[in-house]
Order: C-alpha cells, then sequence, then structure tokens
C-alpha cells in the first residue's frame, strides 16, 4: 500500500487553502439577482440594490368566512407563518402576520405596504412588491426600502368547501417564496 505524506512546506499552504474554502463557504450570499424575468409591476425602482435574499418557508392561514357582498362564502387571507433561511437552509428570521412583519433574528424587523402583485401560476400565491416602513431594532432590516416576494409555490386558497357550516373555520396551507431585500444604493 502506497501512502502519500506532504511536504512539510505544504502543510500550512493547505491549512490556509482550507480555511479559505470555509470561510468562502460561510460568505454571505452575494449572487447577483436579476429583475430582468419579473413584471413589470413587481419590479423595484432603479436607485435601490439587493441587501439581503431569503427563501420563506411556512404556512399561510385562510378563514372562511362570508363573502362581503353577502352572496356566499369564500376562504379568506388571514396571514403567514414562515422561517425565513439564506440560501443555504440555515434560519436567518420569520415572516409572520398580521400585520405583516418580517423579523431578522438579530432583532430588527419591518412592516410594509404592498405595492403591487402579478400572477405567479396556477397554485400559487402572486409575486407581490411592499414598500417597507421603517425597521425598528438595529440590524440587517435597518434601511430596507422594498421587499419582493417571487419564486413563489403553493399557498393558495384551500379547495375544500367553505360554507354555512364552515363559517370561521381556519386552514394553513404549505407555501414556499423568494424574499429579496432591497436597500436605497
Amino acid at each position: 500500500m502506497l501512502a502519500f505524506t506532504a511536504p512539510r512546506h505544504a502543510v500550512p499552504a493547505l491549512a490556509v487553502l482550507g480555511a479559505a474554502l470555509l470561510l468562502s463557504a460561510c460568505a454571505p450570499m452575494s449572487a447577483r439577482y436579476s429583475q430582468e424575468q419579473l413584471p413589470n409591476a413587481v419590479k423595484v425602482p432603479d436607485g435601490h440594490q439587493v441587501a439581503m435574499q431569503t427563501v420563506g418557508v411556512g404556512k399561510i392561514a385562510y378563514e372562511c368566512k362570508a363573502k362581503k357582498d353577502m352572496t356566499g362564502h369564500e376562504w379568506v387571507f388571514v396571514g403567514p407563518d414562515a422561517a425565513l433561511n439564506d440560501r443555504s437552509g440555515m434560519q436567518v428570521g420569520t415572516y409572520v402576520g398580521p400585520p405583516a412583519t418580517w423579523a431578522n433574528l438579530d432583532g430588527s424587523k419591518v412592516t410594509a405596504t404592498q405595492v403591487a402583485v402579478a400572477p405567479a401560476g396556477a397554485g400559487n400565491i402572486p409575486y407581490q412588491l411592499v414598500k417597507a416602513n421603517p425597521a425598528t431594532g438595529s440590524g440587517a432590516m435597518q434601511g430596507v426600502s422594498y421587499i419582493q416576494r417571487v419564486a413563489t409555490s403553493g399557498g393558495v386558497a384551500p379547495s375544500s368547501p367553505c360554507g354555512m357550516e364552515s363559517i370561521g373555520a381556519k386552514q394553513w396551507v404549505p407555501y414556499q417564496a423568494d424574499y429579496i431585500f432591497w436597500k436605497a444604493a
């Protein structure tokens, strides 16, 4: 059996290379993000840059209620409950509501007002653009100006019956979406 022993002068170089690879794996997401394929309605205006990219994984609550025009019943959006993960799957925050609140694990959080939505395909909640309110707490959410919801999967209202006998019933629907946080450039 042959064994390889690295020359003594190579060991420090290998250690440095290994450390560099480990650090690069832990580096923040720096991949460029493009809005090119998004509908115009949900594109962030010029003058902003991506500050953070997350993947929201969770569920959305719906409640069976009478329609506003009293012509029947429908499942009405109540709010989300999701973990916000970085691209490697590590949790960095939460997204809950109402009111819709994005919170980072560093204690900073932000609420926002919807600007626009655009269809994201059958069975998926729509893409969304929201304008952020001033953040509370200091940290990653400080200075966030817009949040985009893209790459959505699932999350639409239940297909089960909603009628007089189920008024007030709630159902949770699983979903996933990318949340892209923007700050002024």
